[in-house]
């Protein structure tokens, strides 16, 4: 079986809002938007230079979910629990993300993968990204 990972879903509460965050903070563009008339859905796929791909999605009446404040709690609940990005260099690209307003979750340090480093942020409305540093990350 050939399969790769085509993009991964967020729901939000403020499409605009975090439409311009994820763009600013890791130099997304909109690939296309879109709107599903019955439930008042509407989304946006964005897209990374290196090809990743992120849906946002959001729905009038939505609820928050899950908002664990680092991922020793997210895993406290079934299902999703986060995306993660991987980088050649960790510090730069945590700092970046701070300085766009991402919430600290986990400092950078050694992950539980030998020879790879981690640390973890929060976007504006509190989903957990998960930063990578792999020795062979392009």
């Amino acid at each position: 079986m050939t399969v790769r990972l085509d993009h991964v879903g967020v729901n939000v509460r403020d499409l605009e809002a975090q439409t311009a965050w994820y763009k600013a903070a890791f130099g997304l563009k909109s690939v296309f938007e879109f709107h599903v008339e019955g439930p008042g859905l509407r989304g946006v796929v964005l897209e990374h230079p290196h090809g990743w791909r992120l849906e946002l999605l959001a729905r009038p009446g939505s609820a928050p979910g899950l908002r664990a404040p680092d991922p020793k709690t997210a895993v406290l609940t079934e299902g999703y629990g986060h995306f993660a990005v991987t980088t050649p260099e960790l510090d730069p690209v945590h700092a970046a993300l701070l300085a766009h307003g991402a919430g600290e979750a986990v400092a950078p340090g050694p992950s539980p993968e030998p020879g790879v480093r981690m640390a973890w942020v929060t976007d504006p409305e509190g989903n957990l990204i998960e930063l990578i540093e792999r020795r062979s990350t392009e």
